[in-house]
C-alpha cells in the first residue's frame, strides 16, 4: 500500500499568498521519481513498470518546467506569511442552492468556471474519503491490521475533522479472504482480531447545525480504496456480470468486495452492501420521521468512487425519491453502457475528479471504452464495454506551482491529497492556480512526493512515530497496546448505535415540545 502505520498530526495552518509576484516565487520544479519508504518500494516499482509500458498509449507524457531559481530571504517571507493565516475559507449557507449544488441540474454551470459553494462541498467530501485511509491500520504486524484505529464515536475528532459538522453512525466491513485482492491488508500474526474482516468505510450524518446550513439533513457514506493502483489492476482486470434485473452489468471483482460475506466472521456475516444499506435506511427512516427532507452523498477515491456507484445504484433501487449523488476521486470505470442508462433512469447524480495524469480513471476499459459508441451504427449497442457515468471535473497536475511536474509519479497523481490540493485551487480551465487558495499544501506529500522541493515538505510524511513502537517503562521498544475503546467490537458498536439513536429520538423530542 502508498500509506504505511499511521496517526493523524495536526500541521501548521497555511493559506496561498495573494499577488502575482509572490505568486510566481514557487513557480519551479524538479525531474524527481518518487523515492518510496522500504513498505512502498515493491508496489512503487511495480506500479512504475506499469506506467511505463502504458505511458505512450495513455498520452501522458508531461514536459518539465524550467527551473526558476528563488531566493531564500523572499521564500522565508512567503512561508512566514502562509503558516500563520487559515486552512479553511468561512462557511457560505447553501440551503436555498443545495439540489443544485447536490447535482439536480448535473452541476451544469457550476464546474468551469467552479463555484466556491461546489468547491467546499467537494473538499469536504474528499477529506471524508481520505479519513478512510488516516485512520485504517495498515501495519500488517499488527493483530488490529485491516481495522480502524479509532472507534467511530471519537473518529472525526482525531483526524480534525468535527469541523465538518457530521457524526459518525455506522463502520462498514469487507471480506479479505478467498477471492478478495491481495491489497486487503490482513496481519502476518496468526491471533488477529479477525481473519476476514476488513475495515472499508463508514456511514455518517449532518449535525443540526451543518443541516441547516446545508439546507437538509445529509447522510454521507465514505468508502477507502487502494492507493497502489497497479494492484487492484491486476486483480480486477476480469470479467463483467450482471447487476439487477435488466442488462446492466459491472466488474466482477468490485461486485465481490460489495457482496461478499462469511458466516465465520463477527464482521461480515452480512456484507457491505447489506450493513450500509442497513444504516442508510434505518437514518432515512428516523429522519424523515421527523419532517426532515434527506440527501444521500456517497463518496470514494480510487476502488472507493467504484464502490460508492455500486452502493448508488442499490440505494436509488432501494429508496425511491431519495436525492443520491456520488462525489468520487480517481475513480475507475465500473460498468457497461445498460449500467449508466440505469443509473440516470434512477436519477444517481454523478461528479466524477478526475486528474489527467492519472491513469486509474482510464481503466478497465483503457481501449474498450465509451469512446466507442460513435460506432453504435455500426456494431449496435455493446453490453461488454466498459462506461463511465456523469458529469467529469478535469484537473490538471500542472495548473499548480506547488507540485512537480516532471516524470511520471503514479503515486503521487493518484494521490487523493493530490486531488484535493489540485480542487482546492481550481478556479477554471482558462484560468491560473487561484493564489488564495486555504488548504494546506503540506497534506499532499503525506503518502507521496509531489510538491516541489523548495516548500521543504519531506515526503511521505504521515506515519506513526518509530514505526509504531513505543519505549516502554523498562527501556524496551515495544508494540504498544491500543485503548480498549479502540479495539474492534461488533458488541460495542450495536451498544454505542443503540445509544447514539436513543440521544437523538431524546433530543427530538425535547425539541418538538416548544
Amino acid at each position: 500500500m502508498a500509506l504505511s502505520s499511521m496517526i493523524y498530526t495536526h500541521l501548521p495552518v497555511t493559506q496561498a499568498a495573494s499577488g502575482a509576484a509572490r505568486f510566481s516565487l514557487i513557480r519551479s520544479s524538479h525531474h524527481q521519481e518518487a523515492v518510496l519508504d522500504h513498505q512502498q518500494t515493491k508496489t512503487s516499482n511495480k506500479a512504475n513498470r506499469l506506467a511505463e509500458s502504458l505511458a505512450h498509449l495513455l498520452h501522458l507524457h508531461i514536459n518539465t518546467p524550467p527551473r526558476t531559481n528563488t531566493h531564500s530571504t523572499n521564500w522565508n517571507l512567503f512561508t512566514e506569511e502562509k503558516i500563520s493565516t487559515p486552512t479553511t475559507s468561512p462557511k457560505d449557507s447553501i440551503s436555498e442552492k443545495w439540489r443544485e449544488i447536490h447535482g439536480s441540474n448535473d452541476w451544469e454551470g457550476l464546474l468551469d468556471p467552479l463555484h466556491p459553494w461546489l468547491r467546499r462541498e467537494i473538499v469536504k467530501y474528499g477529506e471524508f474519503a481520505q479519513a478512510t485511509y488516516d485512520a485504517f491500520d495498515f501495519d500488517s504486524f499488527s493483530e488490529y491490521c485491516g481495522s480502524c484505529r479509532y472507534n467511530h464515536n471519537k473518529l472525526f475528532d482525531v483526524l480534525g475533522l468535527s469541523k465538518n459538522g457530521y457524526t459518525v453512525s455506522k463502520y462498514i466491513y469487507a471480506m479479505s479472504h478467498i477471492d478478495m485482492p491481495s491489497w486487503l491488508e490482513r496481519s502476518h500474526l496468526a491471533d488477529t482480531w479477525s481473519k476476514h474482516s476488513n475495515w472499508m468505510g463508514f456511514v455518517a450524518v449532518s449535525d443540526d447545525l451543518e443541516t441547516r446550513r446545508i439546507g437538509r439533513r445529509d447522510i454521507v457514506v465514505a468508502w477507502r480504496g487502494t492507493v497502489a493502483p497497479s494492484e487492484w489492476y491486476e486483480d480486477f482486470q476480469r470479467k463483467l456480470e450482471p447487476i439487477g434485473h435488466g442488462e446492466a452489468k459491472v466488474e466482477h471483482g468490485f461486485h465481490g468486495i460489495y457482496t461478499a460475506k462469511c458466516e465465520t466472521t463477527r464482521y461480515n456475516k452480512s456484507s457491505a452492501s447489506e450493513q450500509v444499506m442497513k444504516e442508510v435506511t434505518r437514518l432515512m427512516e428516523f429522519y424523515r420521521a421527523q419532517g426532515e427532507e434527506v440527501s444521500l452523498t456517497i463518496t470514494g477515491h480510487s476502488l472507493g468512487g467504484a464502490l460508492a456507484l455500486l452502493n448508488a445504484y442499490e440505494a436509488a433501487e432501494t429508496i425511491p425519491g431519495l436525492p443520491i449523488s456520488v462525489v468520487s476521486f480517481g475513480a475507475p470505470r465500473v460498468g457497461n453502457i445498460a449500467f449508466k442508462d440505469e443509473l440516470n433512469q434512477m436519477g444517481v447524480k454523478t461528479l466524477r475528479v478526475v486528474v489527467k495524469q492519472d491513469m486509474v480513471p482510464k481503466m478497465p476499459g483503457l481501449v474498450l471504452n465509451e469512446g466507442l459508441q460513435k460506432f453504435d451504427d455500426i456494431t449496435g449497442t455493446l453490453d461488454w464495454v466498459y462506461t463511465h457515468v456523469g458529469a467529469e471535473m478535469k484537473l490538471e497536475v500542472g495548473s499548480s506551482p506547488y507540485l512537480k511536474h516532471g516524470g511520471f509519479n503514479l503515486p503521487g497523481f493518484h494521490s487523493l491529497e493530490t486531488y484535493l490540493h489540485l480542487v482546492d485551487g481550481f478556479l477554471s480551465t482558462e484560468t491560473t492556480f487561484r493564489s488564495n487558495a486555504r488548504r494546506d499544501f503540506a497534506l499532499v506529500n503525506k503518502g507521496c512526493d509531489m510538491l516541489v522541493d523548495d516548500l521543504r515538505i519531506p515526503q511521505c510524511w504521515y506515519q506513526l512515530p518509530h514505526k509504531g513502537l513505543v519505549c516502554n517503562a523498562h527501556g524496551r521498544w515495544v508494540k504498544p497496546k491500543r485503548d480498549p475503546e479502540d479495539i474492534p467490537s461488533p458488541t460495542r458498536e450495536a451498544q454505542a448505535q443503540a445509544h447514539a439513536l436513543q440521544v437523538e429520538m431524546m433530543e427530538s423530542d425535547y425539541a418538538l415540545s416548544f
